[in-house]
């Protein structure tokens, strides 16, 4: 199974306004923390909050935040958001199988096992736990905030 890389991009916002709670996120540090295009950020931060995972604010200070606690947002809910139907194989969707064999296949009921098992190991995770080891992550995100600036440049 291969998620996006939409929902890989959402699960880094959710995750980053998780660590920073109760600060607003920018898109740019979204950008610039996980080296993303900022088109991309842009666009999964406006679905983000048309589903009330995250409140924005639009203009000069703005940025997002989110919407409910992060124990509350669960991971396997925001999967389905950006994934939609996980028909990992054609026969999963009636419209667009052309499979003779649906029904009595056991491949396509051990994949279709397999997909609701990966499930609902996502449905026991939410967004404060994938924040949880929080100064291991924070560490290494204000590392990247932070520019270095050359010895050569600091004035004494």
């Amino acid at each position: 199974m291969k998620l996006t890389s939409y929902t890989n991009y959402a699960m880094r916002c959710l995750q980053l306004a998780a660590l920073k709670d109760p600060e607003l996120i920018r898109v740019d540090d979204v950008c610039f923390i996980h080296g993303i295009s900022r088109p991309h950020i842009v666009k999964v931060v406006h679905e983000l909050g048309k589903a009330g995972y995250i409140t924005t604010l639009r203009g000069r200070g703005g940025g997002f935040r989110l919407s409910r606690p992060a124990e509350d947002i669960i991971v396997g809910d925001v999967v389905r958001f950006t994934e939609g139907p996980l028909d990992v194989v054609e026969c999963f969707n009636p419209e667009k199988n052309t499979c003779p064999l649906i029904g009595i296949c056991q491949l396509s009921k051990k994949i279709q096992e397999a997909t609701h098992a990966f499930m609902a190991v996502l449905d026991g995770v939410t967004i404060a736990d994938i924040a949880a080891n929080r100064v291991p992550l924070l560490s290494r995100i204000d590392v990247l905030e932070k520019p270095v600036i050359p010895a050569t440049l600091v004035k004494p």
